[in-house]
């Protein structure tokens, strides 16, 4: 922990501080991995939700990964500029459009897969294969109690 600033050791010691240090961690390798195609964080999390959802609305692709309509518009519209993601009207609504993912999408998200697979593993490299299936076990059950 030679890179993070200083805290009490009570306040070391807690879940929540480890957590969050961990979190930030993770986000900046993360982040860093993706910097090397060209794709921030979000923008790569709305393009694995339009590989795994798509075709699906706009609309419905912000609210299941929970991003404001107007951040979403300019998500998609970077996605589509980079000829990532098509729009199209959509056939059950045509006030609404359909985000679908493109076959350079796709190829870009097996490669920004691959790169945050791999910032991943370094974020965990100090775990055996047990103590990381372990973590993300626990670390779920934290996330999601009681499902």
């Amino acid at each position: 922990m030679a890179d993070t600033p200083y805290a009490p050791s009570r306040i070391r010691a807690l879940p929540s501080w480890l957590l969050g240090r961990a979190a930030a961690r993770g986000h900046r390798l993360v982040a860093e991995a993706l910097a090397t195609e060209g794709m921030r964080m979000m923008h790569h999390a709305v393009l694995s939700a339009v590989a795994e959802l798509g075709p699906v609305s706009q609309a419905e692709l912000g609210r299941t990964v929970g991003i404001d309509p107007k951040d979403m518009v300019a998500i998609v519209n970077d996605l589509q500029g980079d000829g990532l993601v098509t729009r199209t009207p959509d056939p059950k609504d045509r006030r609404k459009n359909a985000v679908e993912i493109s076959a350079e999408g796709q190829r870009r998200l097996r490669r920004t897969q691959r790169l945050g697979d791999a910032a991943n593993a370094e974020l965990t490299a100090a775990l055996s294969d047990e103590e990381r299936a372990q973590l993300i076990a626990l670390l779920t059950r934290i996330v999601a109690p009681g499902e």
